[in-house]
């Protein structure tokens, strides 16, 4: 069962109300329901990406990709379609390794997830399965509003070095414990990106970002917008996540 869920007036002012009416311990809690709605174990996961990414000084591109994802074991494919030029990349990760496929001189290279995806303002950490619970500590929990929707406020500290920002926050709907909102941090507590989540899919059971917003806070007017569609639950053969497939598929 499908159903759209459509979040309205998200870049509205925030209003804080009772500070730590939720405990640091039931935040936690929520970190859990995030990870454990978002993840899909004993299914599969593929589906088409829209990416619009804005720059001031580049312009604007478009990107459209296929994204496979095995959460039971820890892999996902991304495979780019258009534009052209790059038709054909990929980016293949399993367990703790990241490669990118490049057809052009047919060579896999060691990348990061913690690099940006194809230049845009989407990292690749923000394709995998979600870890929040494994990543994180919650070190403060506010109640506040975003545009009309209740919310708790997490305040995150990373508990490793893997992860793509050492802090963060995170604006969860109290209604479906579901992200609205994340605010993301340097070391020095710089605000680096600002994620929007504005709408989500319900897909055998899971709650799925459909429509999400990526800005950059360092740039005015730097952003990427990706719209997820054609999404299956469809068991996926092991083969897709190798280095063959896509040496194959590029054939």
């Amino acid at each position: 069962m499908k159903k759209t869920i459509t979040v309205l007036a998200l870049l509205a002012a925030i209003t804080l109300t009772t500070a730590f009416a939720t405990t640091v311990d039931e935040g936690t809690k929520i970190l859990k329901i995030i990870d454990g709605q978002s993840n899909f174990e004993g299914s599969d996961f593929s589906a088409t990406l829209s990416m619009i990414s804005e720059d001031p000084e580049d312009g604007i591109d478009k990107t459209v990709v296929y994204q496979f994802r095995d959460d039971d074991g820890d892999k996902f494919l991304m495979l780019i379609k258009e534009p052209t030029i790059n038709k054909g990349q990929g980016y293949l990760k399993i367990d703790d390794n990241l490669w990118f496929y490049d057809p052009s001189s047919r060579k896999f290279s060691h990348t990061s997830m913690k690099e940006q995806f194809n230049n845009s303002d989407a990292n690749n950490s923000d394709f995998t399965s979600s870890s929040l619970l494994e990543d994180y500590k919650v070190v403060g929990v506010d109640e506040g509003k975003l545009g009309s929707y209740e919310v708790n406020i997490l305040s995150l500290e990373a508990l490793n070095d893997e992860v793509t920002y050492p802090t963060q926050k995170l604006y969860v709907a109290k209604n479906g414990n579901v992200t609205l909102k994340k605010e993301e941090f340097s070391k020095n507590n710089t605000l680096l990106r600002s994620s929007y989540f504005t709408k989500y899919q319900v897909v055998d059971g899971n709650y799925m970002p459909t429509y999400m917003i990526y800005q950059d806070e360092l740039v005015e007017g730097k952003k990427t917008t990706i719209q997820i569609r054609n999404i299956s639950t469809a068991d996926l053969p092991d083969s897709v996540f190798t280095k063959s497939y896509i040496e194959r598929v590029n054939n």
